[in-house]
């Protein structure tokens, strides 16, 4: 890539850097030349490729309890009338998520927030679009105790339906065997955070800054560009693309909606009005609808409004469509044999019931 793009790049995450008044200006020539030069690759340090699991700091969870989360993750009776369980909201199947803007959860309630892709999200800084979960063993547990979602009505019910199934204390206790008692609230959220750390979706990018010049295409290799000179790549950079830090969400012209303001619900700071969690953008172009009310269809359209709120610039049509054909190199592998549903052990007379109400 030659100075001009990196110039230009440079200053656009500059103004991304700084509380402008709002603009709009369509993108410089300098861009789109730029783009069509090759890639610099001293950019591609700025990203990575995806590990095969993604482990906490203390290192990889057995496989005993990689196996009991699996089965936590599938299972409805985690949930007050027992039909909801973690991949109602985060289908393994379908990258990661259900395809609605709002996901319904107990008697049909839907949720304020978009459910995000559990893909990858072991990765991420924080869990939630406001952060107020550290990881994902934490934000496992928040659905759970949450009435517009799997509604249970305390830690006591969840604790309470896994010790009356046999098969459960005998997974727990081979799950956490260093515990004295192996069966508590944190520790299902530990086994299915465990389970989580495995849900990578290795991708053509991977593969390309891993050194395979032919595993994306020259159209593809011009996304890249294309997306570095519009500034996309001041926030979404790093191994997942995304996922290293809290954005304010119109920093340069102002979002049409101020209805959710963001982490300032969690800290009550006034710089916190609109700020959320920028996502990862792996497997994003599975991962319709968009943002964090899931208010946009389409991924054309979400670039659209990135590039206008987040940078100033108005992206023309093929400046468009060269950024969605590298954000499609970003589409993983979906780990089929991973994800298989296991047989779940069956309740027992002790069981607490669904609770319909």
């Amino acid at each position: 890539m030659n100075r001009k793009l990196i110039g230009f790049a440079a200053s656009l995450a500059f103004v991304a850097g700084c509380k402008s008044e709002p603009k709009t200006a369509e993108a410089p020539p300098a861009a789109t030349e730029a783009a069509k030069a090759p890639i610099d690759k001293s950019l591609l340090a700025a990203f990575g490729a995806l590990p095969d699991v993604i482990e906490r700091q203390d290192g990889p969870a057995p496989e005993a309890r990689v196996d009991l989360g699996r089965m936590l993750y599938y299972d409805e009776r985690l949930s007050k009338n027992h039909d909801i369980s973690c991949n109602s909201c985060h289908d393994l199947a379908a990258y990661g998520v259900d395809g609605k803007a709002l996901s319904p959860g107990h008697l049909g309630q839907l949720g304020a927030r978009n459910s995000p892709t559990v893909y990858n999200a072991a990765g991420r800084h924080v869990q939630f679009w406001d952060g107020r979960a550290a990881d994902v063993e934490e934000q496992a547990l928040g659905p759970m105790m949450n009435p517009v979602e799997m509604a249970m009505p305390d830690e006591a019910r969840v604790l309470a339906t896994v010790r009356s199934i046999p098969a459960y204390v005998e997974a727990f206790t081979k799950a956490f065997p260093e515990e004295k008692e192996p069966i508590s609230f944190i520790n299902v959220g530990r086994a299915i955070g465990a389970f989580e750390r495995g849900l990578v979706t290795p991708s053509p990018w991977d593969r390309f800054i891993g050194g395979d010049e032919d595993a994306i295409t020259d159209e593809q290799k011009a996304g890249f560009n294309q997306f570095v000179a519009s500034g996309c790549m001041t926030c979404h950079n790093g191994t997942y693309v995304g996922g290293t830090m809290f954005q304010k969400l119109g920093l340069i012209k102002p979002w049409p909606s101020q209805k959710d303001l963001g982490r300032h619900e969690v800290t009550q700071a006034e710089t916190d009005k609109l700020v959320f969690s920028v996502p990862t953008l792996r497997n994003i172009a599975k991962t319709a609808p968009y943002f964090h009310d899931g208010s946009v269809a389409t991924l054309d359209e979400a670039v659209r409004l990135m590039a206008g709120h987040q940078v100033g610039v108005e992206l023309k049509d093929p400046e468009v469509k060269s950024i969605l054909a590298f954000l499609d190199t970003l589409t993983g592998e979906i780990p089929q044999a991973y994800i298989v549903k296991p047989e779940l052990p069956p309740s027992t007379d002790a069981t607490p019931k669904p609770d319909p109400t």
